[in-house]
């Protein structure tokens, strides 16, 4: 069985395949389930959309929405949840020098969709040392600020989903994030331009998986146009999905140093001349592996 997701191919090894699999649309793409019960399966998605309504920003009266509306005028009280995936953000944030902020949202959100703000502006409000988080409060510090969860929300959400299910084995994908929990499978890296296969191999544990590229909207700020899209493994996937995102946008030389300083983050890196560079620590997880001439 082979599915076509955006950044990967999936294959399920014969012996392996769970008994129910189910395709949903969730946080504006496909997101596959795989669970032996189907009713962990409604469970499962359930919880998803939960997240998904506190989390987007295309929800007018999402949580994160709210903390928007009122950026520079008063605090927004809001679930653990958002607590926590901020407070995973802004942790990031300093671990990756700054090249991940979720504050990006006056970029993404009040330059780009909205237009209520012109570039140099936005660009003047991207700063995550301007949220404050005070118990189950946060709050922007300067209006036109916004958050906008898209470089960590799938991540953060698979992460959650797999804790709240608790069950032995599975497999569950939000566009190209993607956690692999009890079982193998064999994950083939795709080239996004060509559509063709790059590289092979079969997840050695419990593995999250996240990718990161421009090729479908241009909307990661980065420094390095050479690299076409970043694979990035890891064992959980809020970490693995803010990576991939912050990784993407860092110069060669800020890319380098945060890979020495995080020996747990295994890393595929596709340049656009098709050239490959896989780090020891991404090999570590995989059995298997090889690029595909």
């Amino acid at each position: 069985m082979i599915r076509l997701l955006p950044f990967l191919f999936i294959i399920v090894f014969q012996g392996y395949g769970l008994s129910v699999e189910k395709i949903f649309y969730l946080m504006g793409t496909y997101s596959t389930i795989d669970l032996d019960n189907p009713d962990d399966i409604r469970r499962a998605y359930k919880y998803l959309r939960k997240l998904e309504n506190k989390m987007s920003t295309y929800i007018s009266e999402s949580e994160v929405s709210l903390i928007n509306r009122y950026a520079g005028i008063k605090p927004v009280k809001v679930s653990p949840e958002i607590v926590e995936v901020i407070v995973e953000a802004l942790k990031i944030s300093k671990k990756t020098y700054g090249y991940f902020d979720i504050t990006v949202g006056a970029y993404t959100i009040n330059y780009r969709r909205k237009g209520s703000l012109d570039e140099e502006e936005a660009l003047k409000l991207i700063n995550y040392k301007d949220v404050s988080v005070k118990g189950n409060k946060i709050f922007l510090k300067k209006k036109g600020m916004a958050i906008d969860l898209g470089g960590i929300g799938k991540g953060y959400a698979l992460e959650k989903v797999y804790d709240y299910l608790n069950v032995e084995r599975g497999f569950i994908s939000i566009g190209g994030d993607m956690k692999i929990w009890g079982m193998r499978k064999s994950i083939a890296i795709l080239d996004p331009l060509k559509e063709s296969i790059i590289s092979l191999f079969v997840n050695r544990e419990d593995l999250c998986i996240s990718t990161s590229g421009n090729y479908h909207q241009d909307h990661i700020r980065t420094q390095n146009r050479d690299i076409l899209q970043i694979t990035v493994l890891h064992k959980n996937c809020t970490y693995a999905d803010a990576y991939a995102t912050a990784l993407f946008a860092m110069p060669e030389g800020k890319m380098k140093k945060f890979l020495n300083e995080n020996k747990d983050v295994g890393v595929f890196i596709l340049y656009k001349n098709r050239e490959v560079y896989v780090n020891p620590v991404f090999l570590s997880y995989c059995e298997k592996f090889k690029i595909v001439e």
